[in-house]
């Protein structure tokens, strides 16, 4: 018998069909899916076996004199909870911060988030802080949603093409299949990407910027569009406002002005406008190459000018497509496990928090709670002092981890919920053991908006229970909550709190899914957002003029340092690294370097080099490649032994408060 469920990687959101007593060698994709149409990368072939690793966590465990030692359900709860609430007592409720998970599914993000605000605390973040807060803000604050315009399935109607900051075969790779197989067909690819990726390899137009200058270059394609008369003028005229001010900006930014800024000559620049805004529909995707910096905000906006200016919104085959990095990053911050918005996207100080009020029964705070980063730096201050993580791994994932170290070391108390005892757990006074996605119920919300059912195929090992269990438990501790009976029930009341979600049954979104809106008007759901008009009425131009990153180079640290993912592993490598043919595949760190900058610096190739920033060292491997060009390095971010998040430093965007990953200046030395 088999079992119908969805990827637990990236946030592509295939659907999966899995022999439940059989192992990931037994999975297939599932036809009918209108995501991955039966496809799947190695990742969802072969990928799966980290759920069966002898490293999964199978008891509580609670720290005694410096050892774990194991503990039965009642001990590790009761213990959590009475902690907390001390905590909570002796120093206000927000002394303590909850960080919940894009790899856990909408009804434990929605139920974190409860929990903390019933409490009293919008101390609620996680992970799309670090990687989608600026598509968030910046998407809500120029169209009025922060999410995916259209389709994944839409994307074949697009006659261009326009991906920046996404190296998409390696992180999304079924929509990298989809853009490869359109390309062949003859269509238009331009991609901005300071790398040489396979799918650089592949475009029409290969505009290899300098990391950080991505306003620059949108603004300088804008700029042409402009100067060319290929801006849609009915559509500014009739659905936006803002454009005599946007305009005003965008005249600083000409490509012959911005070339010393990106790099890119003038010439190849108007190639790619024309392109861009002639051969419409234009689609334009986008990853963490533009969001994490710390002019990430301004980036996306930038990216939402250039839809707006070339009328590339509401058509099938245009639009704006966020390509979200894990499984349910789009569900979580639907359901407002983000310190500033309750679920929904509803501001934490607007009118509207009176609906979740009523809805809780409980009087709610309504001042913005601290963002993910931001809460390592109260608890390193002593005004955070108790943190709970619920599956994610900050210690390897998180800007300054030395910083993060610190503050973890200075909290009363530290609770982890996950899978494996991972670097972090390992620092937790309790360690509370969880299902994977493959051994519970609930629902993903994809890259697209699409709601899912996942499905449970195996057994959860030893004692390890789903995360809504555990915090089901918790809650009835520490916040008065009545409790749930199931994921369902759960799934039930988030129809009542998010508009949106309303129409959706556990039912009606089996087994394809259906993309939000789904209510009353869109019973289906809704393929493409902004068909006739925005959330806001208009859509508004936001003036965004180029400023430079937070690092430049001098004459110590000489090279820009980018970081990200390889095609074989997933985040922190939690999952991934304890599957045999994903770390067969890539089993240890390295720093691709340019060929003549090791000759350079006399770096053979797999010689373990050090690369040094303002902010720590790391020790790891050359790997001597012409995907990135002289004066740039690039380190992937999934190996614990060579945490490259000890170079990065604490610089984060002033609105959305994501730190700036993706520009670090090192030296690279034998």
């Amino acid at each position: 018998m088999s079992v119908l469920t969805v990827c637990p990687y990236c946030g592509t959101g295939c659907q999966i069909v899995v022999n439940e007593q059989g192992t990931e060698e037994r999975v297939t994709g599932y036809s009918r899916s209108p995501v991955n149409a039966g496809k799947l990368c190695i990742k969802g072939y072969s990928g799966l076996s980290y759920n069966f690793s002898r490293d999964r966590l199978k008891h509580p465990m609670i720290k005694r004199d410096g050892e774990f030692v194991r503990a039965s359900w009642k001990e590790a709860l009761d213990e959590t909870a009475d902690r907390l609430l001390e905590i909570i007592k002796q120093y206000g409720p927000d002394s303590i911060a909850f960080q919940a998970s894009a790899k856990c599914t909408n009804e434990e993000n929605y139920l974190m988030q409860k929990i903390a605000r019933v409490v009293g605390t919008n101390n609620v973040d996680h992970c799309a802080r670090s990687c989608h807060s600026p598509t968030a803000l910046g998407l809500i604050t120029t169209l009025g949603a922060g999410a995916a315009t259209g389709s994944i399935e839409s994307l074949s109607a697009s006659r261009t093409y326009f991906v920046i900051g996404s190296n998409t075969t390696e992180q999304h790779p079924i929509i990298g299949t989809k853009l490869v197989t359109e390309r062949k067909k003859g269509k238009n690819l331009v991609v901005a990407d300071p790398r040489r990726t396979q799918l650089a390899e592949l475009a029409t137009i290969h505009l290899q910027f300098n990391p950080g200058t991505d306003v620059a270059l949108l603004d300088s394609i804008m700029y042409v569009i402009l100067e060319e008369h290929l801006e849609d003028e009915k559509f500014i005229s009739d659905r936006t406002e803002g454009f005599p001010e946007f305009r005003k900006a965008i005249d600083k930014h000409s490509p012959e002005i911005t070339e010393g800024i990106t790099g890119i000559k003038p010439e190849e620049l108007r190639r790619a406008a024309r392109l861009i805004a002639r051969d419409r529909p234009t689609s334009i995707l986008y990853a963490m190459g533009i969001t994490q910096h710390i002019h990430g905000t301004e980036n996306v906006m930038s990216v939402s000018n250039l839809a707006l200016l070339t009328g590339n919104i509401g058509v099938r085959g245009s639009g704006i497509f966020p390509l979200r990095g894990q499984n349910n990053v789009q569900g979580s911050s639907d359901m407002g496990v983000l310190s500033e918005w309750y679920p929904g996207y509803v501001p934490v100080d607007s009118p509207r928090v009176e609906r979740f009020e009523k809805l809780w029964n409980k009087r709610l705070p309504r001042n913005k709670g601290l963002a993910l980063s931001e809460m390592f730096d109260a608890a390193a201050e002593g005004r955070v002092k108790a943190i709970y993580v619920m599956g994610e791994n900050p210690l390897v994932t998180e800007a300054s981890v030395s910083d993060v170290e610190t503050a973890i070391h200075n909290l009363e108390l530290f609770v982890v919920q996950d899978i494996f005892m991972t670097l972090t757990a390992g620092e937790a006074d309790i360690v509370l053991p969880a299902s994977t996605s493959l051994e519970k119920e609930g629902t993903f919300t994809n890259t697209e908006r699409r709601i899912q059912k996942v499905n449970a195929v195996y057994p959860s090992p030893g004692e390890a229970k789903p995360d809504w269990w555990i915090l089901n438990e918790i809650g009835k501790r520490i916040s008065g909550i009545q409790g749930y009976e199931s994921p369902r029930e759960i799934f039930e009341e988030i129809r009542q709190a998010i508009p949106g979600y309303a129409g959706a049954t556990y039912e009606n979104i089996y087994p394809t899914g259906k993309q939000w809106p789904i209510n009353a008007e869109n019973p289906e759901g809704t393929e493409i957002l902004h068909t006739k008009t925005f959330p806001l009425g208009r859509a508004k131009f936001v003036p965004v003029v180029y400023a430079p990153p937070a690092e430049s180079v001098d004459e110590k640290y000489d090279m820009i340092m980018t970081t990200g993912r390889n095609y074989f592993h997933y985040h922190s490598g939690t999952m991934s690294r304890r599957t045999d043919i994903l770390e067969r595949e890539s089993p240890e760190p390295y720093v691709e370097i340019n060929a003549v900058d090791a000759r350079r610096l006399g770096i053979r190739n797999s010689q373990t080099v050090t690369v040094e920033s303002r902010h720590g060292t790391i020790r790891t491997k050359a790997r001597i490649t012409e995907k990135v060009p002289p004066g740039i390095v690039f380190v992937p971010f999934h190996y614990d032994e060579s945490r490259v998040n000890r170079l990065v430093g604490k610089q984060v965007d002033k609105l959305s408060k994501i730190p700036e990953f993706k520009v670090v200046a090192v030296r690279v030395f034998a």
